[in-house]
């Protein structure tokens, strides 16, 4: 057996160390214990059943019979899980006696929150049917099982006291299916009892194992639950990367607009007036000139790194203009079909645009494309973007990260994109993905 420390019941009895741990002292507490939920799940349980079981007895016709059978199963049905309820809380604390693990509840939250004892969201829940099922286990199943373990237990302790039973009033005592009438014909009895001491915390520890894994199978959010919910939060953090990274973007954009383009431009006009006072043919007068045309050539290329990051007619104007500027800057000549009634988030529209503006230069470059074409609407909620050219075709994703970058843009905000590239053309790429409300 390895070192590690043992997280259940089970896993500790399965140890070397097991009787000499503190497993056996919180498997007995656990067992201790469980007759206060036991009781707790029994009382409203009897409440519920006995009127109609008490009217399975009458002298009613069996019509009635199944009538009341009916209402009262609907009766349990519909009060059972209240009762259900606040038992799984108190059994998903009490596990951690005999299971260290988490647990979690399977219910589901809404607002962050779980909903309250009383709302009808319980019973839409597989979690509050579990917990049904387990309370009703609790009060049926558990009672039997812990009390064969009581019976063995007092059998172990009969034969352990067996002599001192023995020195009773003289009439033989019954030992199980054999009877005893001295303390030395219990002597033997008495050995095999403190043999079988040791196989108490055992069975007590498997006992209450059994119990607890019934517990956090009913109690605890089951696989499917744990995969939606893992699947939710990975959507949610998906979500919070994406407008994180639209936010440094923009946050970049703003700095290099307000802050690096204005200095440059500041630069470009002095340089320009010190360019107008200098003589041309002068050393100084050249290199003052050489310097202007150094920075505004840096300018244009500043601009069109902003562009890049955000451009500022998408932020202004929304996607049509913004993909019309495109066409416009495109070497080959490209039309325009855009169909939005409305603003859209900020992260879909750019989005969209950076997808476009992707496959209008693999079209420059790659395609030998003579014109090309760009149409975008929204249906249904669903944002189609599609970028057509009639170029020689043959575009494969597999050949390079381009057409690849841009499936992944689009898989972030849980968008697909389609391509048709047979060799000779055309080549249509086409993205779809869901769109939010407006952005306002």
């Amino acid at each position: 057996m390895t070192d590690t420390a043992p997280r259940t019941a089970l896993e500790a009895a399965a140890g070397r160390r097991f009787l000499i741990s503190g497993w056996p002292w919180r498997c007995a507490g656990y067992l201790l214990s469980t007759p206060v939920p036991m009781l707790a799940a029994a009382v409203p349980f009897a409440l519920l059943v006995l009127p109609w079981a008490a009217a399975l007895s009458s002298r009613h016709g069996v019509g009635a019979r199944l009538l009341l059978v009916a209402l009262g199963v609907l009766f349990v049905a519909g009060l059972g899980p209240l009762v259900a309820l606040p038992v799984a809380e108190v059994e998903r604390r009490r596990l951690r006696l005999v299971d260290v693990r988490p647990i979690v509840s399977g219910h589901s939250r809404v607002n962050g929150s779980e909903p309250h004892t009383w709302s009808l969201v319980r019973y839409g829940e597989a979690a509050i049917w579990r917990e049904m099922a387990y309370a009703t286990l609790l009060v049926t199943v558990v009672p039997v099982l812990y009390g064969a373990l009581l019976m063995y237990v007092f059998a172990v302790a009969g034969l352990v006291f067996s002599p001192l039973l023995a020195m009773g009033n003289g009439e033989p005592v019954a030992l199980g299916l054999v009877k005893v009438a001295t303390p030395a014909d219990a002597v033997p009895y008495a050995i095999a009892g403190f043999a079988l001491l040791p196989t108490i915390p055992y069975l007590a520890a498997v006992l209450a194992g059994a119990h607890g894994a019934m517990a956090r199978t009913l109690l605890g959010r089951g696989s499917g639950e744990r995969l939606r919910a893992e699947l939710v939060e990975v959507s949610r953090s998906r979500a919070r990367l994406v407008d994180a990274f639209e936010a440094e973007r923009r946050r970049i954009e703003r700095d290099l607009h307000d802050g690096a383009q204005q200095r440059l431009i500041g630069l470009t006009l002095k340089l320009g007036m010190a360019r107008v006072e200098l003589p041309a043919d002068s050393d100084a007068g050249r290199s003052v000139a050489e310097a202007h045309e150094q920075a505004k050539l840096l300018m244009e290329e500043l601009r069109e790194l902003i562009r890049g990051i955000h451009p500022r007619v998408l932020a202004d104007r929304g996607l049509p203009a913004a993909l019309r500027e495109l066409a416009d800057r495109s070497p080959i000549p490209v039309t325009v079909e855009a169909d939005l009634p409305e603003r859209l988030h900020p992260h879909e529209e750019g989005t969209a645009y950076f997808v476009a503006a992707e496959a209008l230069s693999n079209i420059a470059k790659h395609s030998d494309a003579r014109r090309g074409r760009m149409s975008v609407h929204l249906r249904g909620g669903t944002l189609a973007l599609e970028v057509e050219d009639d170029g020689k075709g043959g575009a494969d994703p597999s050949l390079g990260s381009g057409l690849t970058g841009l499936a992944d843009r689009v898989a972030v905000i849980d968008g697909r994109m389609l391509l048709s590239s047979p060799a000779g053309g055309p080549t249509v790429l086409r993205v779809e993905f869901p769109c939010s409300r407006p952005s306002g």
